[in-house]
């Protein structure tokens, strides 16, 4: 299956670049954020940081709050700064309990938001992660599909009644 993303010189929306990096292995997503740690000054605005987080939701009968558990949750905030003096803040906030990983997609996040030399780097790991998540949607639906039931082949209400 193609990778699904947009053509040349068009990203993904930026809510979308976490979740697409996520389904790249874990070392591409460091090792490509470590190549810019090199190359620019990076700067921790929140120290990456992992726990757990309460879930919250919502009564659907009485609206009454309740938490059914808790999630891993993990989340930085950086600031980058090339050699020419230009700046653009990146952050991540992840159901993953990966401070690292965070970090790192933050310092993508940021180089990819203030269009920072190096981001046509990040374009073939989008890429990847697009075509993973296409995967696993088209096993999602085949497995829906092969556990469809046709209940047309049950009996009319006509036959239900000569039970009576």
């Amino acid at each position: 299956m193609m990778p699904s993303l947009p053509p040349m010189g068009v990203m993904p929306g930026r809510a979308q670049w976490p979740r697409l990096l996520l389904a790249c292995p874990a070392e591409s997503v460091r090792s490509l954020a470590l190549r810019w740690c090199e190359k620019h000054n990076v700067q921790d605005v929140q120290l990456p940081q992992s726990g757990l987080a309460l879930l919250k939701l919502r009564d659907s009968a009485q609206g009454d709050a309740y938490f059914p558990g808790e999630v891993p949750l993990s989340f930085a905030r950086v600031r980058v700064t090339t050699t020419d003096g230009l700046t653009s803040e990146g952050a991540a906030q992840l159901l993953d309990d990966r401070a690292s990983l965070a970090r790192a997609i933050a310092v993508i996040d940021a180089v990819l938001a203030g269009q920072l030399p190096g981001l046509e780097e990040v374009r073939p790991l989008l890429a990847a992660g697009q075509s993973r998540l296409d995967e696993q949607t088209a096993q999602r639906h085949a497995l829906l599909t092969s556990t469809r039931v046709d209940f047309s082949l049950l009996g009319t209400s006509d036959e239900e009644n000569d039970d009576e």
